[in-house]
């Protein structure tokens, strides 16, 4: 068996046992040793490559650790909850779409995890769909429509991991998608939630869940947003002023500043204790994906995929994308998906022509159109923000899809406008 079919089955492996609810961890470690050991590589070369897969992603696992002191402080200083609750009251009954969109859309892009950024918007999300009437599938997907968008713009761990593995700066990554990312926010609230609801216009009102929303303890807007706007401040400095601070410096500093003008100081080995907590699980997880990731690297599965595509201009500029779109179906997870896809394919993108920062960009919003299957944890934990059984969370995949499809068109067809001029 040749290495690149020995990498299928390898992944193949890998998300058998991941569906039939195994340790995604050790199942991608599982995978990657089947899919070197059938790809003919040896024991001893498996065991090689497995290790140079996760030295390859040591970096941007220490990046994302860092990343947890602000993604803490957001959550448990109560800045992520103002700043959902200020969006949402604001715009009103009447832009509830947009309102829970823009919402979870602002939270992820500031560094919350997209599935802690819909289940903090999801409590004042439940109390206005009961005013009005609203679908549960309208809330939901306006949440997590907004979550995606917000998620390509982000100092989030598949960012992060996208950027590093091309070697392209952070912040001129998270650039690159802004224009795709606005353009899907209204997509997804005025053509796709439309969409949705004339197909689901017999579902039922959102069903009342005993859940308060307390919001006079909760930090100023100009205070919980203080943080984010640090770091992206000092992020934004390398492209503006040539001045280049790494996002290990520039995320603890961020929640350093949350910490100090939400006055909440005595609360800081609370936050620091629970963005670890959630970027640990990620670390770890991280590292069984730069394992399989590196079984893929050094098999023949790129150049087979290469050659599916063709040579011409289309195929150059698909790679990544797609690259992105199947690592991500693969393991449900945009981070994992961003970082099989970066660490194993980067150098083939790159080789093709297309800028790091673009083929990082490309990457990452790929994997949003396919990352919200049953075998990842995402699917389960949006649904039950809203209480939404298995039954009718599957209903909702191709409207999910459906916007991470957009976001992925309008950033291949940025690039096409645009690529030369924005590197």
């Amino acid at each position: 068996m040749n290495s690149a079919l020995g990498a299928v089955v390898g992944l193949a492996v890998a998300i058998v046992l991941i569906v039939r609810r195994f340790s995604p961890v050790y199942s991608l470690l599982l995978g990657a040793v089947v899919g070197g050991l059938m790809g003919g590589m040896g024991l001893d070369a498996t065991v090689a490559n497995m290790i140079s897969g996760v030295k390859d992603i040591t970096p941007a696992i220490i990046r994302i650790i860092a990343a947890g002191v602000l993604s803490g402080v957001l959550i448990k200083t109560g800045a992520a909850a103002s700043i959902s609750h200020t969006i949402v009251n604001r715009l009103g009954e009447r832009h509830v779409f947009l309102a829970l969109a823009l919402a979870t859309m602002l939270l992820t892009a500031v560094g919350v995890f997209i599935d802690v950024a819909v289940i903090t918007v999801a409590p004042i999300a439940i109390i206005i769909s009961e005013r009005v009437g609203v679908s549960r599938f309208g809330v939901l997907l306006a949440m997590v429509g907004g979550g995606k968008c917000g998620n390509i713009i982000s100092p989030n761990p598949n960012t992060i991991i996208a950027a590093e593995n091309f070697g392209a700066p952070l912040s001129s990554v998270m650039l690159a998608n802004v224009a795709a990312a606005v353009v899907g926010l209204f997509v997804t609230v005025y053509l796709i939630l439309p969409l949705l609801a004339r197909r689901m216009k017999h579902d039922v009102a959102m069903a009342r869940v005993e859940q308060r929303v307390e919001e006079q303890s909760l930090p100023s807007f100009g205070a919980s947003i203080a943080g984010p706007v640090v770091v992206m401040v000092l992020l934004m400095l390398r492209p503006v002023a040539g001045v280049a601070i790494d996002p290990l410096i520039a995320l603890p500093i961020g929640g350093v500043v949350g910490i100090i003008v939400t006055r909440q100081w005595r609360r800081t080995t609370e936050c620091v204790s629970y963005g670890l907590e959630k970027m640990s699980v990620v670390a770890v997880l991280l590292v069984s994906t730069g394992a399989i990731a590196g079984i893929i690297k050094a098999s023949t599965l790129t150049d087979m995929l290469i050659a599916a595509l063709g040579n011409g201009e289309s195929a150059r500029v698909l790679l990544a994308p797609l690259s992105g779109i199947a690592m991500s179906a693969a393991t449900a997870s945009t981070t994992a998906g961003a970082t099989i896809a970066s660490a194993s394919f980067s150098e083939a993108i790159l080789a093709s022509g297309v800028a790091a920062v673009w083929g990082a960009a490309m990457v990452n919003v790929g994997c949003t159109v396919i990352d919200h299957l049953p075998h990842g944890s995402f699917f389960h934990a949006t649904g039950g923000a809203v209480e939404m059984g298995i039954k009718d969370r599957l209903k909702m995949i191709p409207y999910e899809s459906a916007v991470g499809l957009v976001l992925t068109i309008c950033s291949v067809a940025t690039y096409l406008l645009i690529g030369s001029l924005f590197v």
